[in-house]
């Protein structure tokens, strides 16, 4: 997990000095003249241009040597990439959008020419902030570079992509400081994104539950942020019945994961609640074998909320004090596992009917949303959850499913998913659903009687323990893991919700009281 990050730079010299392996230059589509990039490189891009192999076109690439043009070329670059933007789309979180693409673009074919140190020339008139434009390109890049092959014997492979080792960004004429500062943003946000993966890629035997305990406490050790660990004695005296439930049957001990950012008491405060559900055999109602490896990604609502703690330490976020919990652990068959009509007691004391042992996220949530709204009065609180199947039928692995009972909250996440890429399509609630889960003996049932709106009425299981807190909730078992393709997302886990949650929180204002009905 300790993997030696990435480096990225501002490269301040002339971009003609740059020695490396590939000089990158990003440009639009269609324009009469097609950039700056001095007298050498322009002449070969002009007569490229005018010869039609490359006009900037969204995701065209042309690879060049500049030595084998001129022996006087002055260029020291081995390798010269163009890579298109396409045209300019009216809305900023289009443009942003296409310069994270770009930047995945340009790790995906350096990686292709084995290219391990990366200058890339920024567009000057590209119509947004240069903050913006250098946290977007460093984004693409990090999170288009990422690889995880910790558990693959090292071999010799000359067909294979390479890791870029280094990245440089020239601020091609836009302000110096602002492009630093916009390369610092993306690069936690992407090392962030990528610490999710990470955790997300590891197997059940490799991040068990005490794994995110680890984690965090690491965390709180080089960072601003505190740390405090309940254990399973801790739990059981806090009459946390879903998390010790879902725990009866594993041989691994249960946690709950918190780390605290303070910035002012005066300050809000915003509770994030990861599921961290580690390995989901289904329990009981064990889930059939075909597909079960990938419930290893089960815990990603967990990793996104312990990521995103980690990049609000590194960019040091102000103005509002953020508490992150994870409840994690696994659900496996043991003798003592919950079985099918039990019922729990929650934190509160709200009681459960078991109905579905592969219900499970929801148990362990609930304990989570209780306890953290008790301790921490949050004006706000965001859960993160792979939690239905549902949501894949409903919403495919496009979009991430959100509910909630506030709409001022729903919309700055849904703003907040569309900015960073990430989009949320928002569901309803209700009284109509939530009748779904009454239980005959108990409180509630975790399950409803048929399979009828299952995103939903899980949703309405949690709102049980939220009370009247702004609360919104992210079904992310549809994106979490093969997520919409992109050039900075493969295959396998997203990291979803890392930078939605920044892109949220960064901009966050007291939410306005809402006029009881």
């Amino acid at each position: 997990m300790d993997t030696e990050p990435v480096t990225i730079q501002v490269f301040a010299q002339d971009p003609a000095a740059f020695s490396g392996d590939l000089l990158v230059f990003l440009m639009e589509e269609d324009i009469a003249h097609p950039g700056d990039f001095g007298k050498t490189i322009n002449r070969v891009v002009q007569q490229i241009w005018e010869t039609g192999d490359f006009k900037g076109g969204k995701d065209q690439v042309f690879v060049f040597y500049p030595a084998l043009i001129s022996q006087e070329a002055r260029v020291a670059a081995k390798r010269v990439l163009l890579v298109g933007l396409g045209k300019q789309d009216d809305a900023p979180h289009v443009r942003c959008e296409r310069l994270r693409l770009a930047g995945g673009t340009i790790a995906k074919r350096a990686g292709e020419l084995k290219a391990k140190e990366v200058l890339v020339v920024l567009p000057k008139d590209f119509l947004l902030d240069a903050v913006e434009i250098g946290q977007c390109v460093t984004e693409g890049m990090l999170l288009g570079n990422y690889r995880f092959d910790m558990y693959k014997h090292p071999r010799e492979d000359k067909d294979a992509p390479v890791r870029v080792e280094r990245f440089f960004l020239h601020d091609g004429g836009l302000p110096q400081v602002a492009v630093h500062k916009g390369l610092e943003r993306g690069r936690a946000l992407a090392e962030a994104a990528n610490a999710a993966r990470d955790m997300a890629n590891q197997p059940g035997n490799g991040w068990p539950p005490s794994a995110f305990a680890e984690y965090a406490k690491k965390l709180s050790k080089k960072t601003s942020l505190k740390c405090k660990v309940l254990d399973k004695s801790a739990l059981q005296k806090l009459g946390m019945g879903g998390i010790l439930g879902v725990n009866q049957g594993s041989a691994q001990p249960p946690h709950l994961v918190i780390l605290e950012h303070r910035t002012h008491k005066n300050n809000p405060t915003v509770l994030l609640v990861g599921k961290g559900l580690t390995f989901d055999s289904g329990g009981i109602c064990i889930k059939p074998p075909a597909g079960m490896e990938d419930m290893k990604y089960d815990m990603c609502g967990g990793a996104a909320v312990m990521a995103a703690m980690q990049a609000i330490a590194d960019i040091k976020l102000m103005g509002v004090n953020v508490i992150g919990m994870v409840p994690t652990t696994d659900n496996m068959t043991g003798s003592a596992a919950l079985k099918p009509g039990d019922v729990i007691r929650h934190f509160g004391g709200k009681t459960s009917e078991i109905i579905n042992t592969d219900a499970e996220g929801r148990l362990i949530l609930a304990d989570a949303l209780a306890y953290g709204i008790q301790t921490y009065a949050p004006e706000a609180v965001i859960d993160l959850a792979t939690l239905t199947g549902a949501v894949i039928i409903g919403l495919g692995h496009h979009y991430t499913g959100l509910l909630s009972n506030n709409d001022q909250l729903a919309t700055r996440l849904t703003e907040a998913g569309t900015q960073a890429g990430e989009p949320l399509w928002r569901l309803p609630l209700g009284p109509e659903y939530r009748k779904q889960i009454d239980s005959r003996i108990a409180d509630i049932k975790n399950a409803g009687s048929d399979r009828s709106a299952g995103t939903i009425t899980a949703a309405c299981y949690l709102q049980e323990f939220v009370g009247e807190t702004p609360w919104a909730h992210l079904d992310i078992a549809g994106t979490a893991w093969d997520f919409t393709e992109k050039s900075y997302i493969p295959k396998g886990p997203s990291g979803i919700g890392v930078r939605t949650l920044i892109a949220c929180l960064s901009r966050w204002e007291p939410l306005k009281p809402v006029a009881k009905k």
